[in-house]
């Protein structure tokens, strides 16, 4: 007896120590907790949760370990930081109080409302509720009603849903806009004195034609002969949003504006982002600069950095700039072909740098008076959208090397640079592989030789029927670009410096970059605190916003196609698993899966993951990435996000449905 309860001892020990991670809630009820660098996760049992939620980041203390199977069992301590507080659901009213149920796939208690925060919600509606606090002693958390959802559109009601699913915020608090409210208007003459006065200088803006955010501007002018002056103006944002501020706050906890197809959820209240801070034309606005002496072969002669007191002359759209580009005319066309000359050679000597070229499409659709697509456009990057990306990034460049050179007690100052760390080798090697079937071959000897080696893939590949595939493949073994104090580097763009400094209005990382920089060159540092912890939670931030803004493009999609049920079309093979491939429609871009059900009539179908493809057993046939193939749209789930195609079977030229497969195999 003794020698088994030993026995047992060693299975499982009690283990006193305590990690923090995130907390995911399966369907059943159990938790697991997602410790980075944890090969496993910790299970929590439901009654451990101690009012944690899905999603939220949490302390937790070890109960137990097992070593024979390695399972960590855990109990939540503290929650660090809700993921969301704000939920959609219903409302059941009493006479005395009412309960908020929320519409949610993982376990969650109701919350207790009181009377008087109803804010007009009656009985049965739907609602938006933000949980306002949850005491140790109370056995429900209490929320207010922010919003109520009756009588609006499916369509509105599903891009609220997606947004407060990710933890975005519908509406700014009321402190929030009171404290808004009250920012004067006018520029004071003691502010304007502080700043370089570059009002009477060339400026203008070039931004998308639904723009109101106009973040950046370029200003232009001949200095002497064959020396030309370009400046990059940036809102002031963090002049109008002070440190540890309601407003301020608001931006920390959202860290970006979300955009999806019918509209943006915005970082800042619209006063600040569309009428303070916004570079709007024939209007002084304070600005953050970098100004940069060159010639004409784009050779930087000298630079400076500061605050400023800009004036825009004139707003351009992309669409107008391309046309002056293309056209060699047009409203200031000299000054904007010689930047985008400028641009173009920035751009040239960026990728025989190492920088690695992808090509980039933008997929916009067309929509009604009621958010409804009725039409689907497809956007390229062009040399107006590549004048303002080379500017941007030479910013950007400028502000991260000069903070990067400054030392306080001989130590680097603490500062958010954007970082993209090199390809992961398990992701490289089999896509090395995959390539080399189309007979492109990698130099890995050194991280500049893998870039060099991307770049002569993806120009050979321009204009093949390969492309598509090699660079989403291609792009599948990138890692994700993350904020971070731990400078390692931007592999993507080939810069040893780099961060973000010219979106302020619409990314929390910009503000705190402008901050530190503007301390910078007043001498009068202060270390900003937590500033790791900030940058973590501004990268999971852009993840979730780039999650929602998927999401919304995935409903969009599936709401346009949903008008061809039972049509075919020509698409690609984007992607491949054991149950199935999806295809991207050539016209439309979007997205279905063809089941690997819907081909067992033809072929018991293998997935050969190392080829990216489907083949079949008997016939050989093979379904492979990047494989042009006719499909029938079959269905469409809005609620699922979710397009079902089925394969079209070509026949002497001719398309044959499975259907009329079968009806000739029974004649």
């Amino acid at each position: 007896m003794g020698r088994k309860n030993s026995n047992n001892k060693k299975k499982q020990r009690p283990v006193s120590r305590q990690l923090t991670g995130i907390l995911d809630i399966t369907r059943t009820g159990m938790g697991y907790v997602i410790v980075e660098g944890m090969q496993k996760d910790i299970l929590v049992r439901p009654s451990d949760f101690n009012r944690a939620f899905h999603g939220d980041k949490v302390r937790i203390q070890v109960k137990s370990e097992n070593l024979q199977t390695g399972r960590v069992q855990g109990v939540v301590t503290e929650v660090l930081e809700r993921k969301q507080t704000e939920f959609i659901g219903q409302v059941e009213v009493t006479r005395d109080f009412a309960f908020f149920l929320p519409d949610s796939q993982k376990p969650m208690p109701d919350f207790f409302i009181p009377l008087s925060q109803l804010n007009g919600a009656k009985d049965g509606d739907r609602v938006v509720a933000r949980m306002t606090n949850w005491n140790k002693d109370d056995r429900t958390p209490k929320g207010t009603v922010v919003s109520v959802l009756a009588g609006e559109n499916a369509n509105d009601l599903a891009m609220k849903e997606l947004l407060v699913e990710n933890g975005f915020p519908l509406t700014f608090d009321d402190e929030v806009i009171e404290e808004t409210a009250r920012i004067p208007d006018i520029i004071s003459n003691a502010e304007i004195d502080d700043r370089k006065d570059i009002r009477d200088i060339l400026t203008f803006t070039i931004d998308p034609v639904d723009a109101k955010d106009f973040d950046d501007a370029i200003s232009f002018r001949e200095v002497r002969k064959g020396i030309f002056e370009v400046g990059v103006h940036i809102a002031d944002v963090s002049y109008y949003v002070e440190p540890e501020t309601a407003l301020d706050k608001s931006a920390y906890e959202r860290a970006t504006s979300v955009y999806l197809p019918d509209r943006v959820l915005p970082m800042l209240p619209e006063r600040i982002s569309n009428e303070l801070c916004s570079l709007r034309p024939h209007e002084d606005k304070l600005s953050f600069s970098c100004i940069y002496e060159m010639n004409a072969r784009g050779e930087i002669k000298s630079q400076w950095i500061g605050r400023t007191v800009m004036h825009s002359n004139h707003r351009f759209t992309y669409e107008d700039v391309q046309e002056i580009i293309e056209k060699k005319q047009g409203h200031y066309a000299a000054e904007i072909l010689l930047l985008n000359d400028l641009a173009q050679k920035f751009r040239k000597a960026r990728f025989k740098s190492g920088a690695i070229n992808f090509s980039s499409q933008e997929v916009r659709f067309k929509l009604d008076e009621e958010a409804r697509p009725i039409g689907i456009v497809v956007k390229e990057s062009k040399e107006a959208h590549q004048l303002i990306e080379e500017f941007m990034l030479l910013a950007n460049r400028t502000v991260a090397t000069y903070m990067s050179g400054i030392r306080v007690n001989k130590k680097e100052v603490p500062f958010p640079y954007r970082i993209h760390d090199q390809p992961d080798e398990e992701k490289l090697l089999p896509f090395m592989d995959f390539a080399r079937k189309y007979g492109h071959s990698f130099d890995t000897k050194t991280p500049a030789a893998i870039a060099h080696s991307f770049n002569t893939m993806l120009q050979a590949v321009r204009g093949q029927p390969e492309q598509h595939v090699l660079e989403q493949l291609g792009i599948r073994t990138m890692a994700k670009a993350i904020y971070s104090t731990e400078n390692i580097g931007h592999y993507g763009l080939g810069f040893e410096f780099y961060c973000h400094f010219t979106s302020p209005i619409r990314r929390y990382p910009d503000v705190l970059v402008h901050r530190i920089l503007d301390q910078a060159l007043r001498n009068k540092l202060k270390p900003e605190k937590k500033l790791e912890e900030k940058c973590r939670h501004s990268s999971e931030r852009e993840r979730a916003a780039m999650e929602t803004e998927r999401a919304a493009n995935k409903y969009k999609q599936v709401e346009y196609m949903k008008q061809f049920l039972g049509e075919e079309f020509n698409a690609v093979i984007s992607g491949v698993a054991s149950f199935g491939f999806w295809a991207e429609t050539i016209d439309h871009k979007c997205e279905g899966l063809v089941s690997v059900f819907s081909l067992q009539d033809y072929d018991d179908f293998r997935h050969i993951e190392a080829d990216y493809c489907l083949v079949g057993r008997r016939s050989g046939r093979s379904f492979k990435m990047g494989d042009r193939v006719r499909i029938k749209v079959i269905a469409g789930n809005l609620t699922k996000r979710q397009l079902d195609y089925e394969w079209v079977l070509e026949v002497d030229g001719t398309e044959e449905t499975k259907t009329k497969k079968k009806k000739g195999k029974q004649s």
